[in-house]
C-alpha cells in the first residue's frame, strides 16, 4: 500500500474499521496540538494581536492554495471560510448574475441543501426563475439553450455515481451555460482538475475526505476569468476592497478575496492546517488508483458473502467516486448492526448502507475484516434486534 505510513497520521480507535470518511474524516494526529497552540500561545497570549501576529487573517487564502493544489486551481484561485451552504449560495448566485436566463438545471442526485438554496434564491430573488431537476443520467440532454446555470454535486452523496466534469461543462459552455460544481464528495477522493476541465465556479467542504473536523470551514474556486467580475450577492466585511476602512458602501476586494465574507473560524482553521500537512505531497492519481483498488475488493467480497445485500453504485469504477453503497430493505437496522460490531459507515434514506474508502488510512487489511463482519450481520441477521431498529438524529 503506498500510503500505508500515513495511517499513524490518524487518530482511529482501537477494533473500529472507519468507512465513514466521506461523511466525517478521523482526527488528525497533530491536530490536537495544533488547535491547543492556537488557543494557548495565540488567542491567549496574543489576543487580538493574533490576527496580525499569527496571522489569522491570512488563513482563508493559504489553506485556500493548499486545497487548489487537489482540485486544480492555482494560488489565489481558492479561498475558506463560512459553510458549504453559505458557498453554494454565493457561487449560484454570482453565476445567475451574470446570465439573463431563468433555469437552473440540477439533478435529483444532489446534495438536497444545494437545491434548498437553489430554491431560497428563487423565492427571495425571482419567481421567474426555475429549478429544473431531472435524473442525473440525463443531465447531459437536458443541457439547452434556455439552461443560466448547471449545478450538480460531481459525486452523488448516496449513490456514488460521478459525473464527467469536463464533458458536462464543455456541453455547458457551448451553449452558454454557466457551470457550478459542488465537490464535497470528490475534494481528496479523486483528482479533479477545476481549470482543465473549465468551471466556472467550484464549492466543497473540508470535513469530509479532507479531515479539517466537524463544522470546518467550506471552500469557493471561481475561474480566474470571472474572478473579478463575479458579483457576490452576500457581500461581507471580509469580502470588502478595503475591510478596515470601514467604508458604508460595498466594494469587492480583488479575484477571489471577494468571495470572503464573515471572520474566519481561527481554531477549526488550525485544525485544517493540521490535516493539510498530511495532503500536501499526496499524489492525486495514485491515491485514486488505490481508492478504486479498494473499493473494487469491498464490492467483491460483500457481493461473494451478502447475497441480501443489493449494490447501489456504480460498478464500473471510472464513473464511481470513493465510497460503496448497498441497498437492503432493513439498510438502517443493518448498518447499526455493524456499526456496533466495529464496522462504522453510515445510512441514507430510503434504504441505502454506505461505506468510504480513503486509502490515507484504509488499507486491504481492513477491507477484509469488514467484509467478514457486514457477512456475519447480514447472514446471521443480527440488525433483526430491536436496538438496531430506534432512529438517530444523525443517520
Amino acid at each position: 500500500m503506498p500510503f500505508q505510513s500515513r495511517k499513524d497520521q490518524f487518530h482511529l480507535p482501537t477494533g473500529m474499521i472507519y468507512l465513514d470518511g466521506n461523511s466525517l474524516g478521523p482526527l488528525p494526529r497533530a491536530a490536537a496540538d495544533r488547535v491547543s497552540r492556537t488557543m494557548l500561545d495565540e488567542w491567549g497570549d496574543m489576543l487580538i494581536t493574533g490576527w496580525n501576529r499569527a496571522g489569522w487573517m491570512a488563513q482563508p487564502m493559504a489553506l485556500g492554495d493548499r486545497i487548489g493544489r487537489l482540485i486544480g486551481a492555482k494560488a489565489g484561485q481558492v479561498a475558506v471560510g463560512d459553510t458549504l451552504s453559505i458557498k453554494v449560495f454565493q457561487a449560484l448566485a454570482a453565476a445567475l448574475a451574470m446570465t439573463d436566463r431563468k433555469v437552473i438545471l440540477s439533478d435529483s442526485g444532489n446534495f438536497p441543501s444545494d437545491l434548498y438554496i437553489a430554491q431560497g434564491l428563487i423565492r427571495a430573488f425571482g419567481h421567474d426563475l426555475e429549478l429544473r431537476v431531472v435524473a442525473p443520467e440525463d443531465v447531459a440532454a437536458n443541457i439547452t439553450s434556455d439552461v443560466a446555470v448547471l449545478m450538480l454535486t460531481q459525486v452523488d452523496y448516496r449513490t456514488g455515481r460521478l459525473h464527467d466534469m469536463a464533458a458536462l461543462t464543455a456541453q455547458a459552455h457551448a451553449v452558454g451555460v454557466v457551470t457550478v460544481w459542488d465537490l464535497a464528495h470528490s475534494a481528496g477522493a479523486l483528482a479533479v482538475d477545476v481549470a482543465g476541465c473549465g468551471a466556472d465556479f467550484a464549492v466543497g467542504c473540508t470535513y469530509k475526505y479532507l479531515n479539517g473536523g466537524p463544522g470546518a470551514p467550506a471552500f469557493i474556486y471561481v475561474a480566474p476569468r470571472h474572478a473579478q467580475t463575479a458579483a457576490p450577492v452576500l457581500a461581507g466585511w471580509l469580502g470588502h476592497d478595503a475591510p478596515f476602512a470601514f467604508e458604508p458602501a460595498y466594494r469587492p476586494g480583488d479575484g477571489i478575496a471577494r468571495m470572503r465574507v464573515g471572520t474566519p473560524p481561527v481554531i477549526q482553521m488550525a485544525a485544517l492546517e493540521a490535516a493539510m500537512d498530511i495532503w500536501d505531497d499526496v499524489d492525486m492519481a495514485a491515491l485514486r488508483d488505490a481508492s478504486i483498488a479498494l473499493t473494487q475488493r469491498f464490492i467483491a467480497g460483500v457481493e461473494a458473502a451478502c447475497p441480501d445485500l443489493t449494490l447501489a453504485c456504480p460498478r464500473d469504477p471510472a464513473v464511481r467516486g470513493s465510497q460503496v453503497s448497498f441497498s437492503h430493505p432493513q439498510g438502517y437496522a443493518a448498518m447499526q448492526a455493524c456499526i456496533a460490531h466495529g464496522v462504522v459507515g453510515d445510512f441514507r434514506a430510503p434504504d441505502i448502507m454506505r461505506f468510504g474508502f480513503t486509502p490515507l488510512f484504509i488499507d486491504a487489511a481492513d477491507v477484509d475484516a469488514a467484509v467478514a463482519v457486514i457477512a456475519r450481520v447480514m447472514n446471521e441477521a443480527l440488525w433483526d434486534n430491536p436496538q438496531f431498529q430506534a432512529r438517530s438524529a444523525v443517520t
